[in-house]
């Protein structure tokens, strides 16, 4: 990863260092072994420049979802924009993983992992890598492929991360797919900005640093999604809502910052009702 143009995709580094970083807040003992020096640069310099608060909040979004996993128990866990997070090493061994992310990424972590597995450092999993370019059609063949794997078992989609770089248009494509996949009584695991977040002084400070060290962009270039858009979706039922206040408040994080500099990422749980 150089330091200068970093793609968006390599920001997979940036968020499994924050999860490393306090292990007994995101519950994640494996995130280290993809942390590297690079990385590590990156890291201090956005904690400076953008938000403090960021290690907090990445691994309270891990922590969040690993235990609404375990505590809803599907048989399939399927990760969109799975990036380097290591959910099947955290949970029990007889769910079925399948990790999507962009080909890359899927073919970088895949061969890492067996690496890892082969040191002794990582446990065996039941993992299924798929390689997919959210922007491309990739309904149809992506759609087989999941059916294949999925069977009539119960399903848990998690899409973290995920949504901010993506178009309205493409978003409400990635869901009419999540409700074609899944059968009624899954779920959904989203993690989303508000727009209210663009009007921060974090979101200001956010466009400074991409500008400076990822790729040149601006306020419009990023996805907000609000309340009603999960709330109003025809085929899935709003069960939990919760962002990095009220999570800090369930785990005793200390919150330090005003909220204006806080990057507050909204988690909402949904299920299949159709």
């Amino acid at each position: 990863m150089s330091n200068l143009n970093i793609q968006i995709h390599e920001t997979a580094f940036v968020t499994s260092t924050f999860r490393s970083l306090n292990e007994d807040l995101s519950k994640d003992v494996y995130a280290k072994l993809w942390d590297n020096s690079r990385t590590d640069v990156l890291v201090e310099k956005y904690l400076d420049q953008v938000c403090s608060e960021e290690v907090s909040a990445h691994c309270l979004r891990n922590r969040f979802f690993l235990e609404e996993i375990e505590r809803l128990q599907p048989e399939v866990l399927i990760n969109f924009g799975s990036g380097f997070s290591m959910y099947p090493f955290l949970l029990s061994d007889d769910i079925i993983h399948i990790e999507i992310d962009k080909e890359e990424v899927v073919s970088y972590k895949e061969e890492k992992i067996k690496a890892f597995q082969k040191d002794g450092k990582l446990p065996e999993r039941n993992i299924h890598f798929i390689g997919v370019d959210f922007s491309q059609d990739y309904v149809h063949i992506l759609l087989e492929k999941l059916l294949l794997l999925k069977g009539n078992k119960s399903s848990f989609i998690l899409i973290e991360g995920v949504l901010f770089f993506l178009s309205k248009k493409d978003t409400e494509k990635l869901f009419e797919f999540f409700s074609r996949l899944q059968e009624k009584g899954d779920y959904i695991g989203s993690a989303s900005f508000q727009n209210e977040l663009k009007a921060s002084k974090v979101f200001g400070k956010l466009l400074d640093f991409c500008n400076k060290e990822m790729v040149k962009t601006e306020a419009s270039d990023w996805q907000t999604v609000e309340d009603d858009f999960y709330k109003t979706n025809k085929n899935y039922e709003l069960l939990n809502h919760q962002d990095y206040f009220s999570l800090s408040k369930k785990y005793n994080n200390e919150v330090k910052l005003e909220k204006d500099l806080i990057l507050n990422e909204n988690f909402y749980i949904l299920k299949k009702i159709v």
